[in-house]
């Protein structure tokens, strides 16, 4: 499999056979394949991965082929938002891809010490760890179509003390859209969620029945997401839409219940308990118990025995 790295936004746009930015930390375009072009790529059957040191954001329709990013294929059967954060990796097979796509490319020094720095990071699209496209309707396509072609005309036409900020207040929507469609997309994805919601759970029985918890302590998200076949960002986010808690939440739910049958045990003790669910101090225990119940653990021993 051929590996690319491109360091820079220029290397990208040579590679696209487009012309060089007139800005090396950013550029925006439109990409139109020829017949012959895209009969190239439909006879290349290549297999390939690249990174990026920058920023990109791709609106495109994928006709065939495959998109992995991380371990998911991307279904790309309609209008598609692809996002790339610096430095990770998309890998790409038999792609045959629409003869019309917008690019937006741009570097981690065009955005730094503006306000859309610390935006951009609380956007899962952009990282890695997010391993599903954004589909896109018509209508929301049209719209963000319609972004890029207003942040195209200022980069064009009007490069004066003004056009950077116009250009990031159109960034700043365009990713704000495309928030609202993420969520949008994510909450019509009920029977995903479900589904991976009770493979969760089943995965955290299946620890603690093999006593890994006791051997190994709490399982990590990052071990759960890989377990699951997806991100752990994903993971995340798909268990707050499905159940309104947390992942972490989730777990510390099913420890709490775990513990309370542990505690009904013949000769059962706060101490064995802890060690059991993978606590290496029993006073850690008890004040997760507390905190979640109300009541320490030696409490809910004598309550539930005066019942």
């Amino acid at each position: 499999m051929k590996e690319i790295n491109f360091k820079s936004i220029t290397e990208f746009t040579e590679a696209q056979n487009l012309p060089e930015p007139e800005n090396p930390l950013f550029t925006i375009g439109q990409k139109t394949l020829n017949d012959q072009e895209i009969e190239d790529c439909v006879s290349s059957n290549k297999e390939f991965s690249y990174t990026n040191q920058f920023y990109l954001i791709s609106l495109k329709r994928i006709v065939s082929g495959e998109i992995l990013y991380g371990r998911t294929k991307y279904d790309c059967s309609k209008g598609t938002l692809l996002f790339s954060a610096p430095n990770q990796t998309y890998k790409v097979k038999d792609i045959v891809v629409s003869s019309e796509s917008w690019f937006l490319a741009f570097h981690e020094d065009f955005i730094r010490g503006e306000d859309i720095q610390k935006l951009i990071k609380k956007y899962n699209y952009f990282n890695y760890n997010v391993n599903e496209a954004l589909h896109l309707s018509p209508k929301e396509e049209a719209t963000i179509k319609s972004i890029f072609k207003n942040i195209e005309t200022e980069y064009q036409n009007n490069q004066d003390e003004f056009s950077k900020d116009i250009i990031l207040t159109h960034l700043e929507a365009l990713l704000k859209y495309a928030d609202r469609f993420y969520k949008r997309q994510f909450l019509n994805r009920k029977d995903i969620n479900k589904a991976l919601f009770t493979r969760f759970k089943e995965m955290l029985n299946e620890y603690f029945e093999n006593d890994r918890f006791e051997q190994e302590g709490m399982p990590s998200m990052e071990w759960l997401a890989a377990q699951l076949g997806v991100s752990h960002r994903y993971m995340r986010d798909t268990i707050k839409a499905e159940t309104g808690r947390t992942a972490i939440d989730q777990i510390n739910l099913f420890v709490i219940e775990e513990a309370k049958n542990l505690l009904l045990a013949p000769k059962a003790s706060v101490s064995a308990t802890a060690y059991k669910l993978g606590f290496e101090y029993p006073q850690y225990f008890s004040r997760m118990f507390k905190k979640k119940t109300g009541i320490t653990p030696k409490e809910y021993i004598e309550s539930v025995s005066m019942n």
